[in-house]
C-alpha cells in the first residue's frame, strides 16, 4: 500500500516563512550558539558563561515584554494615541448640537457632528473598555449596540440620514454615558 503524501497546509508553511515566530526565534537561537561559541573560543569559559548569563537574561526580558505585550500593566510601553488632534471638549457642544439639529445641518453633521461622536466614542471605549474602535469595529458595534453603530461607523462615510433626529443624538449621548 502506497503512503501518502503529505499535504502542507498554510499554517505550515506560514510557520517556516522568514518573518514568522518559530522563524525568528530559530535564527535568535543559531545566533546566540554562535556567540557562545566564539566568546568560548576566543576568551574562555569564564566569558561564555558571562556571555550566557547575560543572553539568558536578555531572553527573559523579551520574554516577558512579548508575553505582556497586549496587557496595560505596566506603563513602560508608549501610550496609544487614540486622538488624532486635541481631546474632545465640550465648549461649543450646545452650538454643535444646534446646527446639526438644523434643517439644513446635514453639512455641518458629516463635517463637525459626527467626527465629533466618534472621537467621543473611541474616547470612552478606548478608556473604559479597552477597545479601539477603528482598529475592532466588531467589538466597539457590540459595546455601542447595532442600532446606533451606523451613525458613529468609522468604516462608512456618511451617517445613515442626511439629518440627525434629536431621538437619536439622545440615544447617542445617553449611550455615551453609559459605557
Amino acid at each position: 500500500m502506497k503512503a501518502r503524501p503529505r499535504i502542507r497546509t498554510l499554517t505550515d508553511s506560514a510557520r517556516r516563512a522568514p518573518g514568522s515566530v518559530r522563524h525568528s526565534l530559530a535564527v535568535l537561537a543559531v545566533l546566540a550558539l554562535a556567540a557562545e561559541l566564539f566568546l568560548a573560543l576566543t576568551d574562555g569559559a569564564a566569558a561564555a558563561a558571562t556571555g550566557a548569563a547575560l543572553l539568558t537574561a536578555l531572553a527573559l526580558a523579551l520574554g516577558r515584554h512579548a508575553a505582556g505585550g497586549a496587557a496595560q500593566d505596566t506603563g513602560l510601553r508608549r501610550p496609544t494615541r487614540v486622538l488624532g488632534s486635541r481631546a474632545p471638549a465640550l465648549g461649543r457642544w450646545r452650538r454643535t448640537v444646534t446646527d446639526a439639529l438644523a434643517d439644513d445641518g446635514g453639512e455641518h453633521l458629516r463635517t463637525v457632528m459626527r467626527p465629533q461622536l466618534q472621537r467621543l466614542f473611541a474616547a470612552r471605549l478606548a478608556e473604559r473598555h479597552g477597545v479601539a474602535m477603528y482598529r475592532d469595529p466588531e467589538r466597539a458595534r457590540a459595546l455601542v449596540g447595532a442600532g446606533l453603530w451606523p451613525w458613529i461607523d468609522p468604516g462608512t462615510p456618511a451617517a445613515p440620514q442626511p439629518t440627525l433626529p434629536e431621538a437619536v443624538l439622545r440615544s447617542l449621548l445617553d449611550r455615551l454615558e453609559t459605557l
